[in-house]
Order: C-alpha cells, then structure tokens, then sequence
C-alpha cells in the first residue's frame, strides 16, 4: 500500500515538472513590420521572442527617431482595463491620425502598445501587443498601407504616470502612435 502512493506521487511530481517545463521563459516583445493582411492572426512564438528593438532593421529605427516636428499632428488612444478594442471616444482621433497620414504619404508610423501596472510583465506585453495590433487594424481598414506601420509592445515599461490611482492607471493604458520618415 505504501509503495502505491510513493509511486502515485512520484507520477505527478513528473508530470509537474513536465508541465512547468513546457512554461514560457522569456517575455514576448514583438517588432515586427508585417506586410500581410490587416486581418491577420496573432504574431508566432518566434516573431514575439525577438528582443524590442534590435529586430528593427537599423534603417527604420533610424527613420522613426528622425520624427519630423509635424508628428504632432498624432495623438495617442486609450484602452478600458484588460481589452485591446477601439473605444467609441477613440474612434474619432484614430480618423484624424489616419487623416494627418493620408496627407502626409512618405511617413511611417511605429505604434507602441502599453498598459498599466497591474498584471503580469508576459501578459501585459501580449495585450500591448493586441492594442497595437487594433490600431493597426482599424488605421489599415481607414486606408493606410500596412507597409507603413511597425508595431511594438511596450507592455507596463513605459508608464507616463506612476501613481496607483484609477485616473493614472488609465493614462497608461494607451497606444502611442509615433511618426518617422520612409
């Protein structure tokens, strides 16, 4: 009877570890330009892995750090706690952002997702993630070539506030739309 239960428990302490070995390691960042339909699924595990900005070709992030001073004409969109949709509210200032890029074709723009400072460091880099890849969407779908948009997730990283108040919390969950010349 005993040697059952030593061996019961030696089963699940194996499973266990072949559970957790199977865990994911790293943080999932994403930079990828994608050229493929804005209906596209999720990134892979491979595209997330890259580290933030040294998968950037060397070319674009220079592009995008030489902003030309009229990048004022794009403003960021805020998100509700834990979703990646477009609120009604930012419905407006994505058509004027996708207005200022119609108007100024040779500009490319660097969407950077981010979230605020509750949840997991892997779990808010795939909802910035999702928040880019939203704006994306609904930018490509107001007529804006996908080859012009990179995306990033910044995830909880890059807070613009540091308080843990609800009204600072939401300034954080936010997609900043960042311009650079082609």
């Amino acid at each position: 009877m005993k040697n059952r239960h030593v061996f019961a428990l030696g089963v699940i302490v194996l499973l266990s570890l072949f559970a957790l070995w199977g865990c994911p390691k790293k943080a999932e960042v994403t930079t990828t330009q994608e050229t493929a339909p804005a209906a596209q699924a999720e990134p892979t595990v491979e595209q997330k892995a890259e580290p933030a900005m040294e998968a950037a070709k060397p070319e674009a992030k220079e592009s995008m750090e030489r902003a030309p001073a009229a990048a004022a004409g794009l403003q960021p969109i805020y998100f509700d706690f834990d979703r990646s949709f477009i609120r009604d509210d930012a419905k407006a200032v994505m058509k004027a952002n996708a207005d200022w890029l119609k108007a100024n074709p040779k500009v490319k723009v660097r969407i950077e997702g981010n979230c605020d400072e509750r949840g997991t460091k892997e779990y808010n880099q795939a909802l910035g993630q999702r928040r880019a890849t939203s704006a994306k969407k609904y930018l490509t779908d107001m007529g804006i070539s996908a080859k012009r948009i990179l995306l990033i997730s910044y995830g909880k990283e890059k807070p613009v506030c540091n308080e843990s108040t609800e009204d600072c919390w939401q300034k954080n969950r936010r997609d900043d739309l960042i311009a650079g010349t082609e």
